[in-house]
């Protein structure tokens, strides 16, 4: 399993870099889950990433076309292997499947290389969420590249607090059939993470248990360090969709 830190700058990411993470995030934590940095900072991140690991980034909910696929075209250019949209307040199939085959669209225009995943919320009810494993579904008929299970409220609940491990291991397996790849994410902490690993996901998404202050403070090369030590897996652990994909 590998290490996702999301990071909010250039200075950032070279910490996460530096203690050991082997996908670097793009995101700002002042504006959501998915909240999206500026395509100035993500080019910063990039430059600064210099092609040691795949780049990836957040842009947000998900809410018009004519928004979201300019947006992932935009930072995808700007050099987002990997673009995670989500897709909060939305409950219908239909429309998240619009959604995001524009979201699609505009990642491949922008670099021919990249794709989306689309992100689901433990966290989500009925009212305000499409269930995770429908998202699954919808993420292999539009060609989205992977899958995440991550938490809305960062001030809630944790994810392995909402799903025990079976449930997770059930979401990873479906995701795993669609031949797409898993993170998982969501108020994790280095307790977590054994948990996070043995559900089969191949990849462990963080920013608060890597952040000196908590999520909104700034990455601390030590406490990656720590958490990329937890994320070390025998070869048996690994699920069909490695990390690797983001390259």
């Amino acid at each position: 399993m590998q290490l996702l830190v999301s990071v909010r700058c250039a200075a950032e990411a070279v910490a996460a870099l530096d203690g050991g993470a082997d996908v670097i995030d793009a995101k700002d934590p002042q504006t959501g889950a998915l909240g999206a940095v500026s395509l100035e900072a993500l080019r910063d991140i990039h430059t600064a990433v210099a092609g040691r690991r795949p780049v990836t980034a957040a842009i947000g909910e998900a809410t018009d076309e004519a928004m979201v696929e300019p947006t992932a075209r935009a930072f995808a250019a700007g050099g987002a292997r990997v673009v995670k949209v989500g897709f909060g307040g939305i409950t219908t199939a239909a429309r998240i499947e619009s959604l995001a085959a524009a979201a699609q669209r505009g990642a491949v225009a922008g670099a021919a290389s990249s794709a989306v995943v689309l992100v689901a919320y433990a966290d989500g009810d009925s009212r305000t969420s499409i269930a995770p494993a429908a998202l699954v579904d919808i993420a292999a008929r539009v060609g989205a590249r992977g899958v995440l299970l991550d938490t809305a409220d960062k001030h809630g609940l944790g994810l392995t607090r909402l799903l025990d491990r079976r449930a997770l291991a059930a979401w990873v397996d479906r995701a795993h059939q669609h031949g797409l790849f898993v993170a998982l994410a969501g108020r994790l902490a280095a307790d977590d993470l054994p948990l996070v690993r043995a559900a089969g996901a191949d990849i462990a998404g963080v920013r608060g248990a890597v952040c000196e202050g908590g999520r909104t403070g700034r990455v601390s090369r030590e406490l990656v360090r720590t958490l990329r030590e937890c994320c070390v897996a025998r070869s048996s652990d690994h699920g069909p969709a490695e990390a690797g994909h983001y390259r």
